[in-house]
């Protein structure tokens, strides 16, 4: 037997997680035995909820204050499970990383890239600090970070949640560890940079020789890289194996449900008499970046020149790369951040209106946000949360009245109401992500830009959600600027799409004209590769 299959370099033995809340003991890890052999990539699969987070924080010690643990946590013959912050401070970063779900809670916003990159190679890797940023800029490179020598000056605000995300893969990677936990490290990118992505952990995996335990609801990733799998459900194995043994013989009832799991189907087509709720027209972002000591600003246009019109109703697709303009397209239709041009909503022009007179309209206009946990404080329960925008925007309201509506707007996205006296950090990523959406669809709304809204939803739950978006737009007349790199989705949801690229539209038309006969070449790209990972899926089942 090889040494791969032989050595095990991380053993996770009888874990329990549980956490203390207001509402009593959530027993979040059930028992949960996995390992990961030198050199060797694991996959740990489920449900929002299911556990698979929750087992490698604990096993890294970075559990929440109200949690607890039991078990064994195996790293070089020894147990690090309940070691000191110091002791473990030792392990983590160098030998044992983790790049993690939401980047943007993990970067310091005050900070420097560059900073923030060459710090763990000083503390861990014994480098100097000139040593250190020589290093950090290569790993940007690395990691296909555009321009780097500019973004390694750059602070985490000015950067994508593409861009955010790989240069978490950069830091994970800098001292060249034994183990890497990689918790959904390509949620926020899009097919093509994924892809990218992946190719590079697998490179720098056979170079190195790390383990990978791989966590996602991304069965096609899966496929592509796992050896093992472990398919986690409600805190528990229910079962593992080798991965293609997984795809092919599922021998789960659950495991079957979440191979099964896609968005289908197709919006039904809006009238062409419907009203125009939203028109765009000549809309360009600018950002001045600094360039150094003496040096001219560098001027970023990251929208150039766009123009479309949404009617009451309809929902429009917005595509393209980390960094391609999506995001800040929609920030400026909302009037969140300075642009020219020109932008009607309801029949009454917004553009360059200030935020005293805007906020009239902000019920009728809703973002939700890409980090969900970013968003949501920590200090409040998930109630509070939810009813914030009520106590503005209709203040006549009483408390229980408010109440009321949290618990409606959860049972909205299939959430328990009795979870609303917990606190976000209780919550996985796709459950904090519909509390989001509730947070934005209890007022009601006219029109709401979703910026990757599903992004760190597992496949089951996406379904589920689009489902939800359909009948809540349904129901109440919603109109929707939809941004995604998640295709499947995009054409589940959609009228018409953008495929947008270095802030500028490439193509764009209704749903069906662009997935069955795209025209830009940049376009036949990005829905090449989703299709590639579809007929993977499909020749595995």
């Amino acid at each position: 037997m090889t040494d791969k299959q032989t050595r095990r370099v991380l053993d996770i033995k009888n874990l329990k997680v549980d956490f203390e809340t207001n509402t009593g003991t959530v027993n979040a890890v059930r028992g949960v035995d996995i390992h990961v052999n030198a050199g060797e990539t694991v996959a740990i699969v489920g449900e929002s909820g299911s556990g698979k987070s929750q087992t490698m924080m604990a096993a890294m010690g970075l559990l929440a204050s109200n949690g607890r643990t039991e078990g064994e946590v195996v790293y070089e013959n020894g147990n690090i499970l309940g070691l000191s912050i110091r002791r473990l401070n030792q392990i983590r970063g160098k030998k044992i990383t983790m790049i993690f779900q939401e980047p943007m809670t993990s970067l310091d916003p005050l900070y420097t890239i560059g900073r923030q990159l060459a710090e763990p190679m000083v503390e861990h890797g014994g480098l100097t600090w000139k040593q250190a940023q020589a290093k950090a800029l290569d790993l940007l490179k690395l990691v296909n970070i555009p321009e780097p020598e500019r973004k390694i000056k750059a602070f985490p605000y000015e950067m994508s949640g593409g861009q955010r995300q790989r240069v978490m893969i950069a830091m994970a990677l800098a001292n060249d560890p034994d183990v890497l936990i990689a918790d959904e490290p390509t949620t926020a990118l899009d097919v093509t940079t994924q892809a990218q992505i992946l190719d590079l952990l697998a490179e720098l995996q056979k170079r190195l020789g790390m383990a990978v335990i791989f966590i996602t609801h991304d069965l096609g990733i899966v496929r592509k890289i796992a050896d093992r799998v472990y398919v986690m459900k409600t805190g528990e194995v229910v079962e593992q194996g080798e991965t293609r043994r997984i795809f092919t013989q599922p021998e789960h009832a659950y495991t079957r449900m979440l191979l099964d799991a896609e968005p289908t189907g197709h919006k039904p087509p809006v009238p062409d008499t419907a009203p125009v709720l939203l028109e765009a027209q000549k809309v360009k972002v600018e950002f001045e970046l600094e360039n150094g000591f003496l040096q001219p600003k560098h001027i970023l246009r990251a929208v150039d020149n766009i123009s479309f019109a949404l009617r009451k109703g309809q929902t429009l697709g917005i595509v393209g790369e980390s960094g391609s303009g999506k995001s800040t397209l929609g920030r400026a239709v909302l009037n969140l951040l300075p642009a020219s041009g020109r932008v009607v909503f309801q029949g009454q022009q917004i553009s360059g209106k200030d935020r005293g007179a805007m906020r009239a309209l902000r019920k009728d206009m809703q973002l939700i946000f890409q980090d969900p946990f970013g968003s949501l404080s920590p200090r409040m329960t998930v109630g509070q949360i939810i009813s914030e925008g009520l106590l503005v925007h209709e203040p006549s309201l009483t408390a229980k009245d408010r109440d009321a509506r949290a618990c409606q707007a959860l049972e909205e996205v299939s959430l328990d109401p009795s979870m609303r006296n917990r606190y976000p950090h209780e919550f996985s990523g796709g459950q904090r992500q519909r509390i989001a959406i509730a947070r934005t669809m209890v007022l009601k709304p006219e029109l709401v830009v979703l910026d990757e809204p599903t992004s760190a939803l597992d496949r089951t739950i996406q379904k589920q959600v689009v489902e939800l978006l359909r009948d809540l737009q349904k129901t109440y007349g919603l109109t929707y600027l939809f941004i995604s790199h998640d295709l499947a989705v995009v054409r589940a949801l959609s009228d018409t799409v953008m495929v947008m690229k270095k802030g500028q539209v490439v193509e764009a038309g209704p749903v069906e004209a662009i997935f069955e006969a795209p025209q830009d070449a940049y376009t036949k790209e990005l829905i090449g590769a989703a299709m590639l990972t579809q007929r993977q899926m499909m020749e595995s089942a």
